[in-house]
């Protein structure tokens, strides 16, 4: 198989969009992220995965903490800002949980401290133990699928 056939079959497995928050000397830094998944309840573990060329690589392992703002489906513009998609400057809303950012009104914001990070592939998976969690008012999340943004509107729309 190549590249493409791989990345194509990857986009068909539907995922939240998060952005993936720290903050070194002082400065804010974040990423779009869909890598991202639970791992333990016992103790709370979460684990991301952050590609080799990706400037927030090091940045997450200097601070050696990551929050995880799962976004919402009217947050899309969020979600291009942090991917890059989006070039000029916008201005974001943060709060703080656990001394980490979080963008303000995310659904779910989790703050947490790297326990473990493997290098697995052209990816580090950062393992981080969950310090503070914080749940919104639960609106419908904004999803990733076939490589394009949807929601679940759309999807019941297509089962339909």
């Amino acid at each position: 198989m190549d590249d493409r056939q791989f990345r194509n079959a990857m986009g068909k497995f539907a995922t939240g969009v998060n952005v993936i928050t720290t903050e070194v000397d002082g400065d804010i830094h974040g990423m779009t992220a869909n890598a991202f998944m639970s791992v333990s309840l016992d103790p709370k573990l979460v684990v991301i995965s952050i590609g080799e060329n990706a400037s927030m690589l090091e940045k997450v392992r200097k601070s050696k903490k990551y929050a995880i703002n799962i976004l919402s489906q009217n947050q899309k513009e969020l979600s291009m800002i942090f991917a890059g998609q989006i070039k000029e400057d916008r201005n974001v809303s943060f709060e703080s949980l656990a001394d980490l950012p979080v963008i303000k009104g995310a659904n779910t914001q989790i703050s947490c401290e790297v326990v473990n990070e493997h290098v697995e592939g052209d990816h580090t998976l950062f393992i981080g133990k969950v310090i503070d969690l914080k749940l919104q008012e639960c609106s419908d999340p904004l999803l990733f699928y076939k490589g394009k943004y949807t929601s679940l509107d759309e999807t019941e729309e297509a089962v339909m």
